[in-house]
């Protein structure tokens, strides 16, 4: 390529939260604007969130090493950080591998929870501002639709992310087959552990309608109940409030169970037998086993959602299998566009040699017939430029074959251009001397001619 693609990144796995902190690019239109204007590059875009930060750049007709040198000096210079630290910590890409890259952090494969549609949605936002900043052109552009494609693909032919694989998700999935429906339901949170609080968020992102949070401590209880946009009750409160809620999540620090089975027995009453469903993620357990001996009562323990976790991401690392052959195949697919976008000066210039030499002829031709009126003109001159189309139709194609094979695309390219001398170079008269005849000039070509018409009369 005369242009090369590079991507230089660090994550969760190549480097420390203290290095991506420091390393983080908060304004990346500021990022992408100084990229074009300090290094040899001429599209860019900055992907930045907590658990990576990717630049992605088309470099211009410069050493890969040069480009890459470039990039990494103005990246840490902007973030007051050593170069030598960043190298450590990242990770470089360039031209296929760092398409592929893209393509395999697009489809959350790269991701620290596998399949989760988080950084897709992140990539979109990055793409989108490149666009507004005028850093994403031909080739970026390019390669962020196809990204979004092949996610989608990998989203649609797989099931990668159909699967709860964080235990606050599980639960979720877990409230899902028993209510069929979360909408319009009620949920109360009892404590204000982290796991629970998140579980609280999925199931209102499903649809659950109100959540009742019940603390020992009232000010965070009502601290967590403004972020839920919930209500905030005493834990001591919490028995007179059980019959109104669908699903429970016990989260308390407490040495002994909180949840009673005679106590959710008098609430089953209360509710008509209506079914209930217990999430308990403290250790040791908050709630009862035995309610799980009562009717339309159903209860699940931090174990129970771990042995969830863990079958769905044996799930997943089959189905990643899946997604990366997805991702193989769509990256040797953006490969015969690159190498389209390659060959398509050469075609350019073919045409218009093809074109000059038709016009040049055809003038010549003109000089000795004599004058002619405009249509016979426009006639002569559709004639020629048709002809000589026509025969750079069959050499076009067989360019456009062979430079979609791997590795092909620069010799046939670099053996198109020699063989019309579309670089106009020098041809020295000795270049086409031959062991049957001394040089191939216009007047032997129509001689050659001349004979082969002889020998088919």
């Amino acid at each position: 390529m005369n242009r090369k693609i590079i991507l230089i990144g660090l994550n969760h796995r190549t480097a420390g939260v203290d290095v991506r902190e420091k390393f983080a690019l908060t304004d990346v239109e500021s990022v992408e604007k100084g990229l074009l204007a300090h290094c040899p590059v001429v599209e860019c875009l900055c992907l930045s969130t907590c658990n990576r930060v990717e630049i992605i750049a088309i470099a211009k007709r410069v050493s890969e090493r040069e480009a890459l040198d470039s990039i990494i000096e103005y990246w840490a210079g902007i973030c007051g950080g050593s170069p030598s630290l960043l190298v450590e910590n990242t990770y470089q890409y360039t031209d296929l591998d760092a398409v592929k890259h893209l393509f395999t952090v697009a489809c959350s494969l790269d991701s620290m929870v596998m399949g989760e549609p988080q950084i897709l949605g992140q990539l979109k936002d990055a793409y989108r501002k490149a666009v507004e900043e005028g850093a994403a052109k031909t080739i970026i552009n390019r390669m962020l639709h196809k990204s979004f494609s092949v996610a989608k693909r990998v989203r649609t032919e797989t099931a990668i992310a159909s699967s709860a694989v964080s235990i606050s998700f599980a639960a979720v999935e877990l409230a899902k087959k028993i209510f069929g429906n979360l909408e319009g339901t009620k949920a109360m949170l009892v404590g204000a552990g982290e796991m629970a609080e998140l579980a609280a968020t999925h199931l209102l992102q499903n649809g659950v309608q109100d959540i009742i949070i019940a603390n020992r401590t009232l000010s965070r209880a009502k601290e967590l109940a403004k972020s839920l946009n919930g209500e905030p009750i005493q834990i001591e409160n919490m028995a007179d409030r059980l019959h109104e809620v669908d699903i429970v999540i016990s989260s308390t620090g407490s040495p002994v169970s909180v949840i009673k089975a005679k106590d959710v027995k008098a609430v089953l009453k209360r509710r008509k037998n209506k079914p209930m469903f217990f999430i308990d993620i403290a250790v040791p357990r908050d709630i009862d086993p035995n309610i799980n001996q009562l009717d339309n009562v159903y209860l699940y323990d931090i174990d129970d959602l771990k042995e969830v976790v863990e079958d769905n991401m044996a799930q997943r690392q089959e189905e990643a299998a899946k997604a990366r052959a997805v991702v193989e195949a769509e990256t040797g697919t953006f490969s015969n566009w690159l190498n389209s976008l390659e060959l398509q000066p050469t075609i350019v210039d073919l045409v218009d040699k093809n074109e000059e030499v038709a016009m040049r002829e055809l003038a010549k031709t003109l000089k000795k017939i004599g004058p002619v009126d405009d249509r016979t003109h426009k006639a002569l001159e559709t004639l020629v430029l048709s002809v000589g189309r026509k025969c750079l139709h069959e050499p076009i194609c067989f360019l456009k074959r062979r430079t979609q094979e791997e590795g092909s695309a620069e010799r046939f390219i670099d053996l198109a251009r020699r063989m019309f001398n579309l670089d106009d170079e020098d041809v020295p008269s000795t270049a086409h001397i031959d062991r049957k005849m001394k040089t191939c000039s216009p007047e032997d070509i129509d001689s050659l001619i001349d004979v082969s018409k002889n020998k088919e009369q």
